[in-house]
């Protein structure tokens, strides 16, 4: 367990930390989530390291857990930046990798075990939910309506539940660890999505018809 933190779980008002000192504080975090685990992370600690006050930190996390849930997720490929048209696909795929590797490290791997035995309302797990499922799902999101607006996939799909069986299986591999969460599941997951959902035109079996001269037509 990480240590006790001395201020109320809420952020504090105020102006957000400057790009170079939240940068300061997710690198500080990191290094000691690393070399130290969970348990050596506290918010007095990362404040006096990162050279920052607590209030800067606590404006932006509401505790060590979210901090380290957060500086996880920070470190590069873990945020995915907007793609060009037609160009959805692979970077939805980099970023299911990015969160694979991510909890492939020794650290990582401590911090899923301990997250599949956590109370789902102690602290670690709402960080958990907060910083790592909801914030990879919202770059999902983003990227599942940029291919459909490329015409990658169907406009009527239902977006909740493509996020769903993209990042379920991820998050099922990881917490329960009934089969491994190699990098190659990253591909499996959106090419397997995308083709399901495919528009008519860009299914394999239409790029396949177009090759040989037999398209056939949908409904």
């Amino acid at each position: 367990m990480s240590q006790p933190e001395s201020t109320p779980p809420k952020r504090r008002p105020g102006r957000p930390p400057s790009e170079h000192s939240r940068r300061q504080v997710l690198d500080t975090a990191y290094r000691i989530l690393m070399t130290e685990g969970l348990g050596r992370l506290s918010i007095e600690r990362v404040a006096a390291e990162a050279g920052v006050s607590k209030p800067t930190i606590y404006r932006s996390w509401t505790n060590a857990q979210e901090l380290a849930m957060a500086a996880l997720m920070a470190q590069p490929g873990g945020e995915a930046s907007a793609p060009l048209a037609g160009a959805a696909r692979a970077a939805l795929e980099t970023h299911l990798r990015a969160v694979i590797d991510t909890f492939a490290t020794q650290r990582g791997r401590q911090i899923a075990l301990t997250m599949a035995s956590a109370d789902p309302d102690s602290e670690l797990a709402k960080a958990f939910r907060n910083q790592v499922i909801l914030k990879s799902r919202e770059t999902g999101r983003t990227l599942i309506e940029q291919a459909i607006a490329d015409r990658e996939i169907r406009a009527d799909v239902d977006v909740e539940v493509v996020l769903d069986m993209l990042f379920g299986p991820l998050f099922f591999r990881l917490l329960v660890g009934h089969l491994s969460l190699s990098p190659a599941l990253a591909g499996a997951l959106v090419n397997t999505v995308f083709d399901g959902l495919a528009e008519m035109e860009n299914t394999p079996a239409a790029a396949r018809g177009r090759r040989t001269g037999h398209v056939k037509q949908g409904a």
